[in-house]
């Protein structure tokens, strides 16, 4: 009996709790792999492929593969695993290294520094790696990545690797290909990291939700009880990153997290707090937000919107209220998310402001609302910013507004760019379509008489013509 007999029983009934609980592969993979894996590994397999690389694969992967299964017909003939599954043994194996360097030290480490993984792709930065030879590439990936072997895809440029050698052996890591500081998981082997995949699948935590494996994991009450206990900054931090990413928390634990937002030795992590409050108990964090709205409506929007969006007309009479008091783009930027189109000269003022963030923000959402000719001098004044990304927001919120009151600003736009920039001739091509002109051709566009100068023209050019005669 292998020292991980117990738990690869339990991983195998997990598997199939875990195709039952998700019968409509709600899960991020799911659909790709649908909990298939296919018959495990045989000895001479795993040792060919062992002597072929020249390496020992950490008991935990090893017990997996011969007891468990071997891949699957999802991507890289993955099987049942965690995003798309869990690759064949073999497949990708090259994935960020040459196969030469996965029996090399593995120089990465759970806590290790920024600066350190720096100095570790340094030489991997898009504006030096062409100073090297292809053999020189080579060294530095199998510097940074050896001693890796990639076990899925993630997606996008995302993967998963275990740790082959050294302290951490059997430790599963996420990793980019952006370079990115690669993310340790926070079990210490391959079982353990996909036992728990199971567990979250089977109570439903990962249904409609993507992410797995970059946050502690456990029951949530668990972890709000570690968080209170530990001493240590980063454990705490932990322990609450793994409760706000619970798809749904107890309310023993929602309790909990109420009393912790009131306790000042906790004022570190008293927005967290409130995240997590407004999240999974609304009517609990309400009347804080209340309390909080005068200091910073902003944050109060921002966690509304997120987190209670059924609930923002609620907020809107507040917005209203203390709106002009916001100086932060960001803080702004979700105010305008509650704003209702009645609202809309509440952000005419903004114009004015020195951020030229907040100044595309406001044209941006006025470009939403339904009346724009109702704004319109508000547009044309953002034609002339001297911020690009404001003159940008204004031409594409015009869109719609066959206005010729436009034209002579539209003008004014193609002799200030000459040469695109920022996407505004394209922009301020869109516009002028519906009036058969071009950027270029704007530029001798000339404004037609007023009505009442062209009746006068009208009737005076008869009479003229009837005096040569």
């Amino acid at each position: 009996m292998t020292p991980y007999k117990k738990q690869l029983e339990r991983i195998k009934e997990k598997l199939r709790k875990a195709k039952n609980a998700d019968k409509h592969y709600e899960v991020f993979g799911a659909s790709s792999h649908e909990y298939v894996l296919h018959s495990p590994a045989s000895e001479n397999e795993v040792a060919a492929f062992e002597a072929q690389y020249g390496l020992t694969l950490p008991a935990c992967y090893r017990a997996f593969l011969l007891e468990v299964g071997n891949g699957g017909d999802s991507y890289n003939d993955s099987g049942a695993g965690p995003y798309y599954g869990i690759y064949k043994l073999g497949e990708d194996v090259e994935a960020y290294v040459e196969s030469k360097y996965l029996k090399n030290d593995c120089l990465i480490y759970p806590g290790m520094t920024e600066e350190y993984w720096n100095s570790l792709v340094a030489r991997l930065d898009p504006e030096a790696e062409d100073e090297l030879s292809d053999e020189e590439y080579a060294a530095q990936m199998g510097k940074a990545f050896g001693g890796i072997l990639p076990v899925g895809s993630q997606g996008c440029s995302s993967m998963h690797g275990m740790i082959l050698n050294g302290p951490y052996a059997g430790k599963m890591v996420n990793l980019s290909e952006v370079w990115c500081k690669p993310i340790f998981t926070f079990e210490n082997n391959f079982l353990d990291w996909y036992e728990r995949w199971l567990d979250e699948v089977v109570t439903g935590q990962l249904l409609g939700n993507g992410w797995f494996g970059y946050y502690k994991g456990g029951p949530d009450l668990t972890l709000i009880l570690q968080f209170l206990d530990a001493d240590d900054m980063k454990e705490k931090q932990d322990c609450l990153d793994g409760v706000q990413w619970k798809k749904t928390i107890a309310t023993e634990t929602i309790e909990i997290v109420e009393n912790a937002y009131f306790d000042p030795s906790l004022s570190a992590f008293h927005e967290q707090l409130l995240l997590i409050l407004t999240k999974n108990a609304y009517e609990r964090a309400r009347p804080i937000l209340l309390q909080l709205a005068p200091i910073r409506i902003g944050k109060v929007c921002q966690l509304v919107h997120f987190y209670a969006k059924s609930h923002q007309v609620e907020w809107l009479s507040l917005v209203s209220q203390y709106i002009h008091t916001v100086t932060d783009k960001d803080d702004f930027r979700f105010c305008s998310y509650i704003l209702t189109e009645e609202c809309g000269e509440l952000l005419v003022p903004f114009m004015d402001r020195e951020e030229a963030d907040i100044r595309a923000n406001a044209i941006y959402t006025l470009g939403k609302f339904l009346d724009k000719k109702r704004y319109l001098d508000t547009f044309i004044k953002a034609l002339y910013d001297v911020d690009n990304k404001v003159v940008h927001a204004s031409l594409q919120a015009l869109c719609d507004v066959n206005d010729t009151r436009l034209l002579p600003h539209y003008k004014k736009v193609a002799e200030r760019y000459p040469i695109e920039t920022d996407y505004i001739l394209c922009n301020l091509d869109g516009r002028l379509y519906p009036f058969d002109l071009t950027h270029e051709t704007i530029k001798d566009w000339q404004p037609s008489p007023a009505p009442a100068l062209q009746s006068f023209l009208s009737w005076l050019l008869p009479v003229r013509r009837g005096k040569k005669a």
